[in-house]
């Protein structure tokens, strides 16, 4: 490549399988991790940023408009199908543009993006590891313009932080140098909103999780390392965000009372007026109530919280370390300070019809109007996915049934059908309860509420097929 010519980088964010049962229908959030990348690429690069949820308009149009040198596609396990997709239309295309698969579930089971089509897998350490491809990729590009065919040696080296069987990368987690480049999704930006917090900017304050849940995916993405900006640094980016709805997407933001007392601090100081969607365990809400009546005055609305049981042997398999006692009083919490509670719970296979009704009797009976009813599933890279691996209905190929919401296991006590039915009856109990639907109304305005009504409909719709499939 000739010294002064850009690189030109296609980063994509890709549209969820029609097949899984998905929040896009109540939430679009903005693709953070794309806009980490932009603002941390350390070479002279033509980058853009494409939000295939939003687009209307086909890859291949994108493709052949930009033609980009390199084109990096993030996703979820849902998303590997589709990512494998993408890269053979991308290679059709041109099968000199470079393909690179990154996102949370490459880095945690990498070989899943094993393909011809795709060049690197991104496994550890995303922005230093890109901008070490675009350094071999400008390499290649240079010698294929002088007309020097045989670059094979290139395509044979390991760049650390890529997979490559044989070698395993360490997790490293540094924070990027930059905050993310959101003018790179401005005309996205009126699109991005999660249920009733529109339009919402996502922001991250600390990477991976200090608690070691079972089921849980998060912690497997840093090794169980857990790592926190300075508040200092959050108040910065929190000063560029002009939106007021920010969705904290750490995966536990209510962990230290220090930092989150430094936090409130700062933002009386700095005179930050925002409203704050976060993660957070019900045991540290319910023994710092003065920590949530503080956030509350600095602009905490909702906090989603993993109840995941009511019950306490479950709790326990799940290794929660937490009780139904401190569930139930942080939710009152919460409520006391009106904060609203999004609240996620793991129905286990050896549930029957009276085991669904008392979880709607619970859940009623706190009060509780957003829930989030997911089937135990194993992910693979959790700890429990062994251990229920010969018990699967799904195959392991089917990425896009691995939503957390497919039945993964085979009930115990009802047939799949009754089992998907039993979900509906309990979601529907609950977000229909008259009750609810008023307080939604008066909170949020019958506008909204019709909107995420409809949003609601489309994943009821995809429930009902999967009960009549069987």
């Amino acid at each position: 490549m000739e010294e002064g010519v850009d690189l030109k980088i296609l980063l994509v964010r890709p549209m969820p399988p029609k097949e899984t049962i998905g929040l896009k229908h109540i939430m679009i959030c903005e693709p953070l991790e794309l806009e980490y990348l932009v603002a941390n690429i350390d070479k002279a690069c033509d980058v853009q940023i494409l939000d295939m949820i939003i687009e209307k308009k086909s890859l291949k149009h994108f493709i052949e408009k930009y033609n980009p040198d390199i084109v990096g596609l993030t996703g979820y396990i849902t998303h590997v199908k589709v990512i494998k997709d993408y890269a053979k239309e991308i290679k059709e295309i041109n099968k000199d543009i470079k393909v690179i698969a990154g996102g949370v579930h490459a880095e945690v089971v990498p070989s899943d993006f094993v393909s011809k089509h795709i060049d690197y897998i991104i496994e550890s350490d995303p922005v230093a590891t890109f901008n070490r491809i675009i350094d071999v990729a400008k390499e290649e590009i240079n010698q294929r313009r002088n007309n020097n065919i045989d670059n094979s040696y290139i395509n044979d080296i390991h760049i650390q932080g890529t997979y490559k069987e044989g070698f395993k990368n360490p997790k490293v987690n540094t924070w990027p140098k930059n905050h993310p480049d959101r003018a790179m999704t401005k005309r996205y930006r009126n699109k991005y909103y999660y249920m009733f917090h529109n339009p919402c900017a996502l922001m991250k304050t600390s990477y991976g999780c200090p608690y070691n849940c079972s089921f849980c995916f998060c912690k497997e993405i840093t090794d169980g390392r857990y790592y926190a900006r300075p508040i200092d640094d959050v108040i910065d980016e929190l000063k560029t965000i002009p939106e007021n709805e920010i969705y904290i997407v750490d995966d536990d933001f209510l962990f230290s009372r220090e930092r989150l007392t430094e936090f409130c601090d700062k933002l009386e100081q700095n005179k930050i007026k925002k409203r704050f969607l976060v993660y957070g365990r019900s045991d540290f809400v319910s023994e710092n109530e003065d920590i949530i009546k503080r956030l509350a005055e600095n602009g905490l609305r909702a906090v989603i919280v993993g109840l995941e049981s009511f019950k306490r042997e479950e709790l326990d398999i799940y290794n929660k370390k937490t009780s139904i006692e401190a569930n139930e009083k942080a939710v009152n919490i919460l409520q006391k300070y009106d904060i609203e509670v999004y609240a996620t719970l793991i129905m286990h296979m050896d549930y029957d019809k009276e085991d669904f009704k008392n979880l709607g009797k619970w859940i009623k009976g706190l009060g509780l109007m957003f829930v989030n009813l997911q089937p135990l599933t194993p992910l693979p890279g959790t700890d429990i996915y062994e251990e229920y691996e010969r018990s699967l209905i799904i195959k392991r190929e089917d990425y896009e049934k691995w939503d957390l919401a497919h039945l993964a296991l085979m009930p115990s006590k009802m047939s799949i059908r009754s089992y998907y039915i039993e979900i509906i009856k309990l979601y529907y109990s609950i977000t229909m309860r008259p009750k609810n639907v008023w307080k939604m109304i008066k909170t949020y305005g019958i506008s909204q509420v019709l909107k995420l009504s409809l949003g609601s409909s489309a994943v009821t719709f995809q429930y009902i097929k999967k009960a009549i499939k069987g």
